[in-house]
């Protein structure tokens, strides 16, 4: 399995698999705000991210294809995503999730997240969205 940059020709794909808009979808591949998880030339998923505040990393989705999940694919994403922003300066990652996801939420504390917050957005969705933060600088402090 290879971990890559979102491209042009991921498109078609995305649009099938990702829940966003196509305009937005197009952005993110335009700021190179995807990173696709694929193996002997199929996409097995997708993490898509944006930043909070235009300054924080943000994880807004990802997405295992469900044959390919339970195998690392989200993880070899997340670590990929992780490593690229360590490179890029960036000393936080941010994610959320609904509060009542609990399987999402213990996979975000596996991989070094911590609660840091939550708002409830009941008026979108079915419970409050629950806020993530992982320290990346090297200081330890979430």
């Amino acid at each position: 399995m290879i971990v890559r940059r979102g491209r042009c020709e991921d498109l078609p794909w995305l649009f099938e698999h990702d829940d966003a808009s196509e305009d937005w979808i197009g952005r993110c591949i335009r700021h190179g705000e995807y990173f696709i998880a694929e193996q002997d030339g199929e996409i097995l998923g997708f993490l898509r991210f944006s930043r909070f505040w235009g300054k924080i990393p943000y994880m807004d989705m990802i997405r295992v294809l469900p044959l390919q999940q339970r195998g690392g694919v989200g993880t070899a994403l997340f670590r990929a995503w992780e490593s690229a922003m360590i490179e890029e300066g960036a000393e936080h990652l941010m994610t959320s999730s609904e509060w009542a996801e609990v399987e999402p939420q213990a996979w975000h504390r596996r991989n070094g997240f911590k609660a840091a917050g939550s708002i409830d957005l009941r008026i979108v969705q079915s419970s409050p969205e629950i806020f993530f933060l992982k320290d990346i600088s090297g200081g330890g402090k979430a």
